[in-house]
C-alpha cells in the first residue's frame, strides 16, 4: 500500500492543491493504517483490505483513546484514499463506503452564573488607566458577546456610544452591529475620557483598547487580563473571553430573548450553532422543575 499512498499524496498536492499540513495529516493516517494491517493482519495489498478490517482498525484507534472528532478526521482520509483507488481502477470497490463516521459528543458551553458575572465586573473599582481599560474590556465582552478577535480589532471609528452600538468584523469578514448596554457604555466612556488618553503614544493606532505602551493589545494579553481580573475578584474559575460570550448568550436566553435575535448578535451564520444554548436553558429548566415542583 505504501507506493499507492505516495501516489495519492502526490494527487492531493498536484491535482487538488491541498495544503502541506493536510497532506501530512493524510499520509500519517494512511501509513498508520498500512502498518497496522501489515503487522496485525498480515495484509499488505490494497486489494485485500475489507470493510471489516477497516472497522477493526478504527475500533482499535478508539480503544487507544482517539477522540471521536479525531476519528472522524482519520475516517475522511481513509475514505478519500479508497475512493480514489476505486476510481483509478487500482482496486475493485470501496471498502470504506459503508462505514459511518462516529458521533461527536456535544459539550455544553461553560457559563458564569449571573452573580459571578456581576462580581467579576464590579470588582474593578480603580481609576487608573489600566483599571478603566480592563473594566471596559470585561463589560463589553459580557454586554455585547464579542469574539476575542472582534474586540482586539475594534476601532474608535466603529464605536457609537451615543446610540449604543459597535460595528465589528466577525468570521468570514462579515460585518455586524452589536448593541452596547448602558453599563458597558459607562465603562467605555470613562476609559475613553480618562484612561485611553494616558495610554496613547505617538504611533498609536485607532484601536479602542491599547497596551501600556500604546500598542494594540494581543489576544494572549487580553486572555491574561481576563483571568487576572477573575483571580483578583475571588473567582476560583478558569475565566476566558469565550466564557463571557457564552454567558452573554445564555443569560439573554434565560431572560426570554428570542433565539434568532441571539443568533444575530453573536454573528452565527447558522441557527444550529446558536441552538446549543437551548440545551443550556433546558438544563436550567430541569433544575428549577426538580427544585420547585411538588411531584418532581
Amino acid at each position: 500500500m505504501l507506493p499507492l499512498i505516495d501516489h495519492f499524496i502526490l494527487h492531493l498536492a498536484t491535482e487538488r492543491g491541498l495544503s502541506v499540513n493536510y497532506q501530512l495529516l493524510v499520509r500519517r493516517t494512511l501509513e498508520s493504517l498500512a502498518n497496522w494491517l501489515q503487522e496485525q493482519r498480515q495484509v499488505s495489498e490494497a486489494q485485500e483490505v475489507t470493510t471489516l478490517l477497516l472497522t477493526d482498525y478504527l475500533a482499535r484507534r478508539k480503544q487507544d483513546g482517539l477522540a471521536a472528532s479525531s476519528a472522524r478526521v482519520e475516517l475522511v482520509a481513509i475514505k478519500i484514499f479508497f475512493r480514489w483507488l476505486a476510481s483509478r481502477g487500482k482496486r475493485a470497490g470501496d471498502p470504506s463506503e459503508p462505514i459511518l463516521p462516529p458521533r461527536v459528543e456535544k459539550h455544553l458551553p461553560g457559563t458564569l452564573h449571573e452573580e459571578n458575572a456581576r462580581q467579576l465586573l464590579e470588582s474593578i473599582q480603580g481609576t487608573s488607566p489600566l483599571d478603566r481599560r480592563d473594566r471596559a474590556i470585561l463589560e463589553i465582552f459580557y454586554a455585547s458577546g464579542l469574539r476575542l478577535s472582534e474586540l482586539v480589532h475594534s476601532r474608535l471609528e466603529n464605536l457609537n456610544l451615543d446610540d449604543g452600538w459597535i460595528r465589528v468584523v466577525g468570521k468570514g469578514a462579515k460585518t455586524r452591529i452589536c448593541p452596547v448596554g448602558s453599563a458597558a457604555r459607562d465603562a467605555i466612556q470613562a476609559y475613553l475620557a480618562h484612561g485611553r488618553p494616558l495610554l496613547v503614544k505617538t504611533k498609536s493606532s485607532s484601536h479602542v483598547f491599547l497596551s501600556i505602551r500604546g500598542e494594540e493589545l494581543t489576544p494572549a494579553r487580553i486572555r491574561q487580563i481576563v483571568q487576572e481580573r477573575a483571580d483578583k475578584a475571588g473567582l476560583d474559575l478558569h475565566v476566558h473571553p469565550h466564557l463571557l460570550r457564552h454567558s452573554f448568550a445564555t443569560h439573554l436566553l434565560n431572560h426570554g430573548a428570542d433565539l434568532r435575535v441571539i443568533q444575530e448578535m453573536l454573528g452565527h451564520a447558522d441557527i444550529s450553532t446558536t441552538q446549543i444554548y437551548t440545551h443550556v436553558d433546558q438544563r436550567r429548566l430541569k433544575q428549577v422543575h426538580r427544585q420547585y415542583h411538588p411531584r418532581a
